[in-house]
């Protein structure tokens, strides 16, 4: 079996990285092309779209493409991977698999930099995107692309042009989205609307945590949630919200919004889990793993 590897932050998705996968299922003798969401890379500090927000994206772009799988291992891991860890990984499922490994001409020129370098170069066999301009070694192999845009530069000049259409409402709302404080004075306020009570508010950001912040409110009754839920996609989405899952109950409703995480609960079902002093015990643990006590 052959198989390629494409990962990167995808933060967000965009064309280049769809005409990327474009042409190495035209190029490359391959059975299945891996896209890889990195969790955090071992060269930046964070990034701006939570991981399932940016797998959720990809599997929207790449959707009906037989032979491409968003490919979740370094996001499950929840912490930096190294490429040759996933690669192993692969090769371990994929027993005898020959891997291609595609990556962007400025990250070939890095590669000397990566964790493991000399045995990931045993593993694989480098694919590379050109961008801008390059020369590489006559030996290797290239995508006959050049792609002229990156995350980061999107980032800063959203360029509906530049973002595939199928993802392009969701990218944009994201992106150009208010600011946390006001995010969640606008959940606050419309539980607040609907008669939650006791509502609570837990910054989780650099404790190690799958989301930035948890809201936590109680809920009058069984059907008080579900209630609750409505009124918040109304006044939501119409703000460029979007809920990449929900698990109702008519005691306990969790709500995920990439970076934000609401529960949603009955008298009986928050004295009984008592979400609050678990995540108090969560921030009181990163406080002794950075030495701050």
């Amino acid at each position: 079996m052959n198989i390629a590897i494409f990962g990167g932050s995808f933060d967000p998705p965009h064309t280049g990285h769809e005409l990327i996968v474009q042409k190495a299922l035209e190029i490359l003798d391959i059975d299945k092309l891996l896209v890889v969401t990195t969790y955090l890379s071992p060269f930046k500090e964070s990034f701006c779209a939570p991981a399932p927000m940016r797998q959720r994206w990809l599997a929207k772009m790449f959707e009906g493409m037989e032979k491409v799988e968003i490919f979740s291992y370094e996001c499950d891991q929840k912490r930096q991977v190294p490429t040759i860890e996933t690669v192993l990984h692969v090769k371990h499922l994929y027993k005898n698999a020959k891997i291609y490994l595609i990556v962007g001409s400025d990250s070939f020129t890095a590669l000397p930099k990566w964790n493991r370098y000399d045995e990931l170069c045993s593993h694989v066999e480098f694919v590379v995107a050109p961008r801008g301009a390059f020369h590489p070694p006559e030996d290797l192999k290239i995508l006959p692309i050049n792609v002229n845009i990156s995350s980061s530069k999107l980032r800063s000049f959203l360029d509906r042009r530049f973002i595939p259409k199928s993802i392009e409402n969701e990218v944009m709302a994201f992106y150009t989205r208010n600011p946390m404080d006001s995010r969640i004075e606008r959940i606050v306020t419309a539980l607040s609307d609907k008669k939650a009570e006791e509502i609570q508010v837990f910054d989780m950001t650099g404790k190690d945590y799958f989301v930035n912040t948890v809201v936590i409110a109680t809920t009058m009754g069984e059907r008080h949630g579900l209630s609750l839920l409505d009124h918040l996609k109304t006044e939501l989405k119409g703000a460029g919200e979007s809920f990449l899952n929900v698990d109702a109950d008519d005691n306990w409703t969790v709500i995920d919004m990439g970076d934000i995480l609401i529960h949603l609960m009955t008298p009986a079902y928050r004295q009984k889990y008592n979400l609050e002093l678990f995540l108090k015990e969560r921030e009181d643990e990163m406080k002794k793993v950075r030495g701050v006590e």
